[in-house]
């Protein structure tokens, strides 16, 4: 019976890490959601599907050193913030660049990192697409130039992952209730 418990543990374990669901980068990365230096630009995480309630904010690039802590602490749930042009510390325009969300404690254990963006030149157009938090897609911007983001305040917004963790939950006590009947 005990033989058994060390795979099962390993296996409900495996299930659970499944069903959290990953902070992930939303803006900016790729080739069409870029940043401007010496401005204020968005970043937009995916706050409603992760776990994680803080973490630091570092941009690195293959050209730096190491990765440049923009904001020490981020709480999670506000899903997007405007990065003023003094937290991003005269970084210069160049190509490489990304976004990574960082245990506060342990930078070097990144929750997230965004795809390689590019930093533009003081007065560029900013991006002509943004990126909703709620549906992590990219959809059409506003005519202008100025970055803006989609958001919602609504804490009665619905957690389409409760169905997939409840199922998980009766699934490992189901195991466990199992493991003890051997």
């Amino acid at each position: 019976m005990f033989a058994r418990l060390p795979f099962v543990l390993a296996a409900a374990s495996a299930l659970f890490h499944v069903a959290s669901a990953q902070l992930k980068v939303l803006s900016p990365g790729g080739d069409s959601l870029w940043w401007v230096a010496d401005s204020e630009n968005l970043l937009v995480w995916n706050c409603n599907e992760s776990q994680e309630q803080t973490f630091t904010v570092l941009v690195a690039n293959p050209n730096m050193a190491s990765a440049l802590a923009i904001i020490a602490q981020q709480p999670n749930y506000q899903c997007s913030l405007l990065v003023t042009k003094d937290q991003m510390g005269g970084l210069p325009v160049g190509t490489g660049y990304t976004v990574q969300l960082a245990n506060p404690l342990n930078g070097t254990d990144v929750y997230a990192q965004s795809s390689a963006f590019e930093i533009k030149a003081a007065g560029s157009a900013y991006p002509t697409t943004t990126v909703s938090p709620e549906t992590a897609t990219s959809t059409p911007a506003s005519s202008g130039s100025s970055a803006s983001a989609t958001s919602s305040s609504d804490s009665s917004s619905s957690n389409d992952a409760f169905p997939l963790k409840a199922s998980l939950g009766a699934l490992l006590v189901s195991t466990f209730a199992g493991v003890f009947m051997l």
